[in-house]
């Protein structure tokens, strides 16, 4: 019996090390990145936590692969709003609730970059503004397009690990 049990355990260590086996094995994800299922998809997220790095999201990259994205961190639920100022990539947007809960979803395309002479207050006032609808903590951007390959319904828990990430917001 302990030698079925052996070879049992054995066998799915090696399934998941060679990556064939999906269920109960998936890796952790790097320091300051997090993964997370999403329809079955699982994504490597950058955290995100504090002013600077919340406020520079995306913006300035030129690419985002498919399975890549941002996780954002807030201390508070709050209703917000994003923009895509300096993004040079179309963007999905997921927000979650404290409970991370979803309230809403959000296609985000490329918007005409900074003009010459615009000032930072006409930029930013100029930017479409994409709302959680409901508080909101937690945010989810990936790349564009992956909204199309998710089945997501409002109030629909993803698996994140609140009160470890809340821990981290600044």
């Amino acid at each position: 019996r302990m030698a079925a049990r052996l070879r049992l355990a054995l066998i799915s260590m090696t399934l998941c090390l060679l990556g064939l086996a999906q269920v109960g094995c998936r890796q952790p994800a790097p320091p300051g990145f997090e993964r997370v299922t999403l329809d079955g998809r699982t994504y490597t997220l950058e955290v995100v936590a504090d002013n600077e790095t919340r406020t520079k999201g995306l913006g300035d990259r030129k690419h985002l692969d498919e399975d890549k994205g941002m996780l954002f961190v807030f201390p508070d639920s709050k209703k917000r709003h994003f923009v895509m100022r300096d993004c040079y990539i179309d963007i999905d947007i997921i927000f979650l609730d404290g409970n991370a809960r979803i309230t809403a979803w959000h296609h985000m395309p490329v918007e005409d970059p900074q003009r010459e002479g615009e000032s930072d207050f006409e930029y930013e006032n100029r930017l479409k503004r994409y709302s959680s609808r409901y508080d909101s903590q937690f945010v989810i951007e990936l790349a564009g397009g992956q909204l199309e390959h998710l089945s997501l319904k409002e109030g629909e828990r993803v698996d994140l690990d609140v009160d470890r990430l809340r821990s981290m917001a600044r």
